[in-house]
């Protein structure tokens, strides 16, 4: 570091003696010491309070700076732990022992100080000339004056002690004097405000007054049209009471009347009771005749029963069951042939009107599963497709609406209908209410190896074809 370099940043890289002050240029001024020709080193001087917080922070500042260039052994015991951080982090964090170290090790002072001498030079002649650039920073200067000790240091630090608590105390005057500033113009507003919210406040008491006077006319007519109404009220009171005396009158002759009617029912209710009992008493009669002919009828009839030896019973109850059994069974379309043989499927499909329903992913799994969905759904319509041209038989292809967002389009002249199940609805479900859907009679095949849907098929009165039969069926073509 050159000496130019150091008078302008400093020991620590701050600001150097000639940073800030007014009057530059102005020739020295002697300070109020004794000559240092005398010999005195100024160090039996002392302060009579505390550095300035400034001036101590360059002191330490100065003291960090210089530590980490001592050789180990000359580092002092207090600070060796600290001797190796960067010079800021060692200020911050070792600054009160940095402090209290320059001010008892006269040995660490000198090292500072020496510094100091050689990065300010004139500074330092100054200080040991008793004069003093008017320009130097007084931080700086002080915080020379400290480390370098000539003669009449303490009262110079002292001199820029002062001058610094001057220059503070300036400085919370002119901000004493700016709060104020901004208390009066405060001020001035809120009594502004004052003042538009007192007229706008007048001004609403002026509509008020105005609305309660028109409030006190209003009141003052609504209790009129209510004596009014009470008065009306009173009178339909009275017209009330007289027609209630006239409605009690009549009341009264309505009561009468129904006592009256009451007694004619009573005495047509007696007559009605004896022409019952009459009417009963009569029935007795005839009924004991007529059973008299049920049994010679029933003796009759079992005599002809003995005689034609008849059956005791034209049919029962078990015999109605067995007869819808049988009618079912005969519903159910069966073509005389094997359940694996092809020709069943072909059978089938010759029968008049006959509906054939797939169910399409049992069929496309069985044949080809590895394929994905939308081929296999494609090569089993178009199958089908073929089959309906063929056979014309109405053919209805039915796969689970889950996995598809949205149904293929189609072309309109297509002979196989394409049904996908409803949200919360399985294939299985939808072919067996299309099973039911159909009337009793017509001839329905379901292809399908599903055995729950074969089950309720049957019953249902359906042919169930196996899907590999089936398939078998749509490859042999």
């Amino acid at each position: 570091m050159t000496s130019s370099e150091d008078a302008s940043t400093g020991p620590a890289g701050g600001p150097g003696p000639s940073g800030a002050s007014s009057g530059s240029g102005a020739p020295p001024e002697p300070l109020d010491a004794p000559e240092p020709d005398t010999g005195d080193t100024g160090d039996e001087e002392g302060l009579d309070r505390p550095l300035p917080e400034d001036v101590r922070a360059r002191v330490v500042e100065y003291g960090a700076d210089i530590l980490g260039g001592l050789p180990a052994a000359e580092v002092p015991a207090a600070l060796r732990r600290v001797a190796k951080f960067e010079p800021r982090r060692r200020a911050r964090l070792a600054g009160p022992q940095i402090a209290a170290q320059l001010e008892t090790d006269a040995g660490f002072r000198g090292r500072v100080a020496e510094r100091v001498a050689r990065v300010w030079p004139e500074l330092a002649e100054g200080l040991r000339r008793g004069m003093v650039p008017p320009a130097a920073d007084p931080v700086a200067v002080a915080a020379a004056a400290y480390l370098l000790r000539p003669a009449g240091w303490a009262l110079i630090v002292d001199r820029i002690h002062g001058d610094l608590e001057q220059q503070e105390s300036a400085k919370e005057v002119g901000a004493v004097a700016a709060e104020l500033a901004e208390a009066r113009r405060r001020l001035d507003e809120v009594k502004s405000e004052h003042h538009r919210e007192t007229v706008r406040l007048r001004s609403g008491l002026r509509e008020q007054r105005s609305e309660i006077a028109d409030l006190r006319r209003r009141l003052h007519a609504e209790r009129q049209r209510a004596k009014d109404a009470v008065e009306r009220a009173e009178r339909a009171s009275a017209d009330a009471a007289e027609r209630d005396t006239a409605a009690a009158g009549r009341l009264g002759a309505v009561e009468a009347e129904n006592r009256r009617l009451r007694n004619r029912l009573a005495a047509a209710e007696s007559q009605v009771e004896n022409a019952r009992r009459a009417a009963r008493a009569g029935r007795s009669a005839d009924d004991a005749r007529l059973h008299v002919l049920l049994d010679v009828l029933m003796d009759a009839s079992h005599g002809l029963r003995r005689e034609l030896a008849l059956p005791t019973s034209i049919e029962s109850p078990a015999d109605l069951v067995a007869e819808e059994h049988e009618r079912r069974v005969r519903g159910t379309p069966s073509v005389g042939l094997a359940a694996d043989d092809p020709a069943v499927v072909d059978q089938l499909l010759l029968l008049p009107r006959v509906h054939l329903l797939v169910d399409g992913y049992n069929v496309t799994k069985t044949g080809y599963g590895t394929l994905p969905l939308a081929d296999q759904r494609t090569r089993l319509l178009t199958s089908l497709e073929g089959l309906a041209s063929r056979t014309k038989a109405e053919i209805t292809c039915v796969f689970d609406g889950a996995d598809v967002d949205a149904p293929p389009a189609l072309p309109s002249n297509r002979r196989v209908r394409l049904l996908f199940s409803d949200p919360g609805e399985t294939a299985d479900e939808l072919i067996i209410r299309l099973v039911r859907a159909e009337p009793p009679g017509r001839p329905l095949g379901v292809v399908t190896s599903d055995r729950e849907i074969v089950s309720a098929v049957r019953r249902e009165g359906a042919r169930p074809v196996p899907s590999l039969l089936f398939l078998r069926r749509l490859e042999g073509a």
